[in-house]
């Protein structure tokens, strides 16, 4: 029998700044099973507007936090094992940062995700980096089930914190291109500074910008990032 595949997107939206319509119909068109937003609204009215983007996308919340401005969100049917958000170290000076984990029950199948969105400045984002991970191999392990992590990098792979993640897990783009690789900015693409990482006991079938899938406007409308795809064999 052939393993399932589950589709797990990436996404900086940029708190909705640019075009909520667009940001949902680039999320409907990915039809993930979860969705891991970075830069989600924090600030004036933010969950409200953190429940428009659920109910137009029909996704439900499973971790949704105000610190560091992250989110995942599941599509329903998909059980909530545990939820959990934790700030990282704060750094004088530079923005509060955070992950937010959801170990999930896929199909009968477990899955520790972790969502993050790393600094600016190198040093602060390898510990981040660090500090991320840690958090969310210790719910891995609670639930013997393989991790992903998804998130704004804000480096490339030639980057320290990347190549940290990349030590144990695996890119998933770069292992099985799918699309194309940039992912910023929307409007000229020329970077890869977001990411999906996969524990080995996870097959990747294919990841990247889903450019087959969503139309290059409502991607260019919606945030200055483009949304990451991965589908994953449990």
């Amino acid at each position: 029998m052939a393993t399932p595949e589950m589709r797990l997107v990436s996404y900086n939206v940029r708190a909705l700044r640019d075009s909520a319509a667009a940001v949902a119909r680039v999320v409907r068109a990915c039809n993930p099973d979860v969705l891991c937003l970075q830069e989600a609204p924090r600030l004036l009215l933010w969950r409200h507007w953190r429940r428009r983007l659920a109910r137009e996308t029909g996704l439900v919340p499973a971790v949704s936090r105000r610190p560091g401005g992250l989110a995942v969100l599941v599509r329903p049917g998909v059980a909530v094992l545990e939820a959990r958000h934790r700030r990282l170290s704060r750094r004088p000076g530079l923005h509060l940062r955070a992950v937010s984990v959801a170990v999930l029950d896929i199909g009968g199948r477990r899955l520790a995700v972790g969502c993050t969105h790393l600094d600016l400045e190198e040093r602060a984002r390898l510990e981040h980096a660090r500090e991320a991970l840690d958090h969310l191999d210790r719910a891995a392990l609670r639930y013997d089930a393989p991790a992903v992590l998804a998130g704004d990098v804000n480096c490339g792979p030639d980057g320290e914190a990347w190549r940290y993640l990349t030590r144990g897990l695996a890119d998933a783009a770069a292992a099985a291109p799918l699309g194309e690789a940039a992912t910023f900015t929307s409007r000229r693409p020329r970077s890869r500074i977001d990411g999906i990482f996969t524990d080995p006991a996870i097959g990747v079938a294919g990841a990247g910008v889903p450019v087959d899938l969503v139309r290059a406007e409502d991607m260019a409308a919606a945030s200055d990032h483009r949304p990451l795809l991965a589908l994953l064999r449990l």
